[in-house]
């Protein structure tokens, strides 16, 4: 069985080389692919240096310039289709998710999921170092997609998941509208609407110690007004 983790970069250059060092260690043998949007703190340079070390294990798909994290998901699941993995999996470069988690997650889709999510609010809040104000605002967002979409996921916004190629075969990536952080919830709709199979598994989330956040009042503001359209979304 395949399996790849997608992770976009932007001015990651404090975070990619120890990130990619800890998934080639993992025992399920997860390849690798970045989508850098043209990096100018030399975070793509230092990806071809960990190509070098680990072959083609470590892929790395560089554009332009900043086109937003939905078109970089988008861009790393027709990879990795036209690359034959069978299990894809998302998650940030700053280590607010654990790379250890992926063999839980990979685990879930061998057995009861299609769609595994690591879910910070499946148990509790399980945030570390983010203000609670952030904390609210987050789980404030979940709980608003659960009333207005019925999916009936407890962290519709989470970053860090992982999906069987079935689905990312059977749901229309070129009418994925959002580009922000409202892809996440999205996706999971689209694939709940498909009929397969979404579970939640629990995760801690730690806030990136290195870097910058890369979250801004205008990713929040598409989600929000994104989620409203979603129920009358036709499939195609």
């Amino acid at each position: 069985m395949k399996k790849i983790v997608i992770i976009p970069t932007y001015n990651e250059c404090e975070n990619v080389a120890r990130m990619t060092d800890k998934v080639m260690s993992l025992a399920g043998e997860f390849d690798l692919l970045y989508v850098d949007d043209g990096s100018p703190d030399g975070t793509a340079a230092i990806i071809r240096e960990k190509m070098a070390q680990y072959g083609s294990r470590v892929n790395l798909i560089e554009r332009s310039g900043k086109l937003g994290l939905g078109t970089a998901y988008i861009e790393g699941f027709k990879w990795a289709l036209a690359h034959d993995y069978d299990q894809i999996f998302e998650m940030d470069c700053d280590f607010s998710h654990n790379p250890d988690d992926l063999l839980r997650l990979s685990a879930r889709l061998e057995n009861d999921a299609d769609v595994v999510i690591g879910s910070r609010y499946i148990t509790g809040m399980n945030v570390v170092n983010w203000p609670l104000s952030r904390i609210l605002i987050s789980y404030g967002a979940s709980l608003y997609v659960r009333l207005v979409t019925g999916i009936g996921i407890y962290d519709s916004t989470a970053g860090f998941v992982g999906y069987r190629k079935e689905v990312l075969q059977a749901i229309n990536l070129d009418q994925i509208r959002m580009v922000g952080y409202g892809f996440q919830i999205e996706m999971k709709y689209m694939a709940k609407r498909h009929g397969f199979r979404l579970r939640e598994e629990s995760i801690v989330f730690t806030d990136r110690e290195l870097g910058t956040s890369k979250m801004s009042s205008s990713i929040f503001g598409e989600a929000f007004f994104g989620v409203l359209k979603l129920p009358f979304r036709r499939l195609k």
